[in-house]
């Protein structure tokens, strides 16, 4: 069966389990609707939105449904109720579980959300650990230098002079809107006509190519709390406790992303993902391209994070609920694998954090030519 194209569907073939599609990374499975977890109590006409974002930039195979979104409109799930949406879904797709080429079907969904941070356009005592513009010669040398590299050694530093964006007071501030590889920044240097802060976009704008590798995992494997207990919380307490060694820990990973400056004129818009459109807090999601295509309906069966108690382990909720795969990530590979957007501010990162859940996927394909 041959391997498709990413964005096209491939070929469908009979398997003792029943039709199947093969992708690089991935088996679909022909499914039922009745076969997706809490199918029916979804929030269904809150998908919309997300759906008809993505439509914007439909991939191939998806002109027709997306012809029929435009013309509903991109608040017709709030004008029916989430029945009349859901009954919609299944006049036009078909669901097909997900699972790995060797067959499991369980894996991971971890969240992101874009940081709310304080910085400034020049440097001073506070301020002075900078985001970059993609260098010059990024593309000319592959792979780029290593973090380490970029601030020990004369040709990094000489790859980055000038390339400054804004400054951030806390080396963690740096490593944490690389992590979600975008960002807001309030510009206490840059009021506006009202006197407040300016607050900008920093989009993702590429990186130097090295691997992905948690600092909560290192810091797990130094010692420093279990794996149940990472969270972005927990990796500044240590930070605060071990100032000597945070170096050490942001050397740990040796990717570093770039970023491009946006205008926000609509604060209540995500930031742009891979496919090119607005992410949507609670229903978009990152996945592997090779698994599942950019602007993929997907069905979540998972849990809500919960707050780690020592002692005791809380009982899981439901996550599940229907979500556009709308963007990418560095760490996001494999068949089961999703990141979960929840949007922005303290109450996101609470949940970003947190997030580390048994998944189980269906996409939702198109039916018809």
């Amino acid at each position: 069966m041959p391997t498709p194209t990413p964005g096209t569907a491939p070929s469908t073939a009979l398997t003792p389990e029943g039709p199947s599609m093969l992708r690089a990374k991935a088996r679909w499975t022909q499914a039922n609707w009745r076969d997706l977890p809490g199918w029916e109590n979804d929030r269904s006409s809150a998908w919309w939105p997300a759906l008809a974002k993505g439509c914007a930039k439909p991939a191939p195979g998806w002109a027709k449904v997306c012809e029929e979104v435009r013309r509903l409109g991109p608040d017709w799930g709030q004008r029916v109720d989430d029945g009349f949406v859901r009954q919609w879904v299944e006049s036009h797709f078909q669901p097909w579980r997900v699972t790995a080429l060797d067959g499991a079907s369980s894996g991971l969904l971890t969240g992101y959300f874009e940081p709310l941070l304080e910085g400034r356009r020049k440097p001073d005592a506070r301020f002075a650990y900078p985001l970059h513009r993609a260098p010059a010669g990024l593309g000319q040398r592959k792979p780029f230098f290593t973090r380490s590299e970029l601030e020990s050694t004369p040709e990094g530093r000489a790859a980055l002079a000038g390339r400054e964006v804004v400054w951030l007071a806390d080396p963690l501030d740096v490593l944490l809107i690389q992590v979600q590889g975008s960002g807001r920044i309030r510009l206490l240097d840059e009021p506006t006509p009202q006197g407040a802060p300016k607050v900008i976009r920093l989009a993702f704008a590429g990186h130097n190519e090295q691997p992905y590798t948690s600092v909560a995992r290192w810091l797990v494997d130094q010692g420093a709390f279990t794996l149940e207990q990472a969270s972005w919380p927990a990796i500044r307490n240590w930070a605060q406790a071990n100032p000597a060694r945070v170096g050490e820990m942001m050397a740990a990973n040796p990717r570093v992303v770039f970023f491009r400056e946006e205008a926000l004129p609509d604060p209540e818009l995500g930031p742009s993902g891979a496919q090119g459109v607005p992410l949507t807090p609670g229903r978009s999601i990152a996945v592997d391209r090779d698994s599942v295509p950019l602007g993929t309906p997907v069905w979540l069966d998972s849990t809500l994070p919960q707050t780690w108690v020592a002692g005791s382990v809380p009982p899981p909720s439901p996550l599940r609920r229907l979500v556009m795969a709308q963007d990418t990530g560095g760490a996001i590979l494999g068949a089961v694998r999703a990141d979960f957007f929840w949007g922005w501010g303290d109450e996101a990162l609470a949940q970003a954090g947190r997030t580390k859940q048994p998944l189980a996927m269906w996409v939702l394909w198109p039916v018809g030519p």
